[in-house]
């Protein structure tokens, strides 16, 4: 099967690689992003997916706007592909790319659909603390991921797992569904079914006004944020901003998915309810792990957080290094 890939970040690395280590299939081409400005020392950089293109030796294109540059639509088009593979590439493609693959145009996508259609699946899943979610295979169409469905794939999510943990899980998940997706497809063992338009959702960008934190939202929603838009959500502290990287909402004795040292944590706080009536504030430091700080309902352990211009620190050393204490109040993100 000749196969021509589309994808640029790290999430669609796996996928690519199963596909260059399948004996069955052939790749014959990539197309990615542009090299982007990168790091402190603003040089150009290129995908992950390039990289990994380029260490196979294959050739690459990176058009700025794919369905206007007449130069690749005239290189796909001459690629005489059986299929198009198309991850988290990052640019809408034509029909008349679309209708160019002898078989299909596949994209694998991050969720279950028609469930969170759109640019940030895996964000948003966790932002509204979705307990499973999976990679599906389609058929792509001109709309917003809203082609028939080939193939799902589910796994669990953890109340700890942020967004990059599951990015990385679904990410290896989704390699070998398109394998499996690709083979079927060739034995024509596959019936694509309809996605119901009535059932589905949205997942948008995520935009600068969706990291800052408001500590009247309670424990179990501040978390969501701080994992779904991992590692960007703030708050502030002592007038600067503060990134909180890593929480865990304390709010029984019991909850199984709660590591052991948390678990034993609540057992030694006497009381869950609001102990402070002022969302925000520190109302207790725990040795060895960090500040836990009340909402608006519930309490929310530090587990990780970054200040300005410095690297992640754990909860408790960010204790120590500002001495901080009881009584304090963390202000809202922005």
């Amino acid at each position: 099967m000749k196969i021509v890939f589309f994808g640029t970040p790290q999430f669609a690395v796996p996928t690519l690689e199963k596909l260059l280590n399948h004996s069955e299939f052939e790749v014959l081409a990539v197309v990615t992003q542009p090299d982007k400005r990168r790091e402190r020392g603003n040089k150009l950089t290129p995908s992950p997916v390039k990289a990994i293109a380029t260490a196979h030796n294959l050739p690459v294109w990176q058009p700025e706007r794919v369905k206007k540059d007449a130069e690749t639509l005239t290189q796909l088009k001459q690629l005489d592909a059986d299929v198009f593979v198309v991850v988290a590439y990052g640019q809408i493609l034509s029909s008349k790319i679309l209708n160019m693959p002898k078989l299909a145009c596949i994209n694998v996508h991050g969720s279950i659909l028609p469930k969170y259609r759109g640019a940030a699946p895996i964000q948003w899943c966790l932002y509204n603390g979705e307990k499973e979610t999976g990679i599906t295979t389609m058929l792509m169409d001109v709309g917003m991921d809203t082609g028939a469905m080939l193939e799902i794939a589910t796994t669990p999510i953890g109340l700890l797992d942020n967004a990059q943990d599951l990015a990385d899980r679904l990410a290896a998940i989704g390699g070998d569904l398109l394998v499996e997706t690709l083979l079927k497809l060739s034995r024509q063992e596959i019936q694509p079914i309809p996605q119901d338009n009535l059932a589905a959702t949205y997942a948008p960008l995520i935009q600068k006004q969706d990291y800052g934190l408001d500590w009247s939202k309670s424990a179990i929603q501040l978390h969501n944020q701080i994992r779904g838009f991992y590692p960007n959500c703030t708050a502030t502290f002592r007038n600067n901003l503060l990134k909180i990287t890593a929480s865990a909402p304390l709010a029984s004795v019991g909850d199984r998915n709660l590591p052991s040292e948390l678990q034993e944590l609540l057992h030694k706080l006497p009381d869950l309810s609001n102990i402070s009536d002022k969302p925000g504030e520190v109302v207790s430091i725990v040795k060895g792990i960090g500040a836990i700080v009340q909402t608006g309902e519930g309490l929310l352990l530090l587990r990780e957080v970054q200040l300005a211009g410095k690297r992640p620190q754990s909860g408790w050393d960010f204790v120590n290094g500002t001495r901080l204490t009881v009584g304090e109040v963390f202000g809202a993100g922005s």
